[in-house]
């Protein structure tokens, strides 16, 4: 993983922080380390301006995981991170660059983000939990309310914290099997599984469970161990505590666990059964999107064409990997898209038809179970 200065000059015009008057020679005091085994650091400036990249195809946009990072490769600077620029109306940060993707910070000089601030006065609780009680107005600078968590705080300047009662809408939630380990639910369509940085506060599929679990229960996803799109319905398993956490998580690294999907999709697929063996890579034209792409990451679809009308198809779907985006990609692809897929699909519906069917896997005590959602009347409306 070998980047030069010219690498540096050219990640930082992706990213407009340089013109075309910087060269290579202006980057100086380039120092690397490697915070993880899959990733690498590297600091420079450039003037007065000191930068990191991290170099990090696992950490998909996930800040506190990318701050953590940079943390540990023993920066003395505070950091920022760089949004990448563009108008897709989302906060993407990774930039594909050289087949890797790579993410930039800015130092922030004399002062701290509001969030940072928080962890480092107050403790207790984490980045992200801060980052929600900024958002909803709890945090007071020198007495007046902020509620972005990147505001640019001073030592002088006087924190305090206030508790705000939140009245969540929340809606109604199908459990589908609960024990002392894990519980499942029918995720509807609209709930997100876990809430991401500072977010407008809305309730989550983590909130759902968070009473009932030990893992991770100060963070922003509580007995989360995978996850569903927004947009897509269906079994979502969630855990109680961190043995559950690591027996299942295990099952998904290692793809143990069987999981079916079914969709509606524009047309019919040429072939009624196949595997889609195609990797996947993130977009460089819009980097918070996926592709088919060679050089992308490995990614296996198992379909099946369930039912044909005459404009839309009823598809099942079996991922053998766990791509972001995996299913959709791969049928907008073949030239199938799902019905209403904002992204990748051409035909507008009042929901996206994607649904996480079956889910199966091994509990404490060595139970092989099939967990299922009953497929929405609406999918074969869809078909008529």
């Amino acid at each position: 993983m070998k980047f030069d200065s010219s690498d540096l000059v050219a990640i930082l015009r992706l990213f407009h922080e340089v013109g075309d008057e910087v060269m290579p020679r202006h980057i100086e005091r380039i120092a690397k380390s490697k915070p993880h085994d899959k990733n690498v650091a590297i600091r420079f400036a450039v003037g007065k301006k000191h930068y990191v990249v991290l170099i990090d195809s696992a950490a998909e946009d996930d800040e506190d995981y990318i701050y953590d990072m940079v943390e540990e490769s023993g920066v003395v600077h505070h950091y920022e991170l760089i949004a990448l620029p563009g108008d897709t109306g989302l906060t993407t940060y990774a930039l594909p660059y050289r087949a890797k993707e790579v993410y930039l910070l800015r130092d922030a000089p004399q002062t701290k983000r509001l969030d940072q601030a928080l962890v480092e006065q107050f403790g207790d609780e984490s980045r992200s939990t801060y980052q929600k009680r900024i958002a909803r107005g709890e945090v007071l600078v020198n007495g007046e309310v902020h509620t972005s968590a990147k505001h640019a705080v001073k030592a002088t300047d006087v924190i305090t914290l206030e508790t705000l009662d939140v009245a969540y809408e929340t809606p109604d939630i199908a459990v589908l099997y609960e024990d002392d380990n894990v519980l499942v639910i029918n995720k509807p369509v609209g709930l997100l599984t876990h809430a991401k940085g500072a977010m407008v506060e809305e309730f989550t599929a983590a909130d759902f469970v968070k009473p009932k679990t030990s893992y991770k229960a100060d963070t922003n996803r509580p007995g989360i161990v995978h996850r569903l799109d927004r947009d897509t319905s269906g079994v979502l398993l969630m855990v109680k505590n961190d043995e559950t956490a690591a027996l299942i998580g295990k099952q998904f690294t290692n793809r143990t666990t069987k999981k079916e999907y079914v969709a509606v999709v524009s047309g019919t697929p040429e072939q009624l059964k196949a595997k889609i063996d195609l990797p996947i890579g993130r977009n460089p034209n819009a980097p918070s999107t996926f592709r088919v792409d060679a050089g992308g990451k490995s990614a296996e679809t198992v379909y099946e064409v369930l039912e044909s009308g005459a404009p839309r198809s009823l598809v099942a779907l079996r991922p053998r990997t766990g791509r972001t985006h995996q299913l959709r990609v791969h049928m907008a692809y073949l030239g199938t898209p799902i019905v209403g897929d904002k992204v990748y699909g051409e035909e507008s519906a009042d929901r996206m038809y994607l649904h996480a069917y079956k889910l199966e896997v091994t509990l404490p005590g060595g139970v092989r179970k099939v967990f299922e959602a009953p497929i929405p009347p609406e999918f074969r409306e869809a078909l008529a």
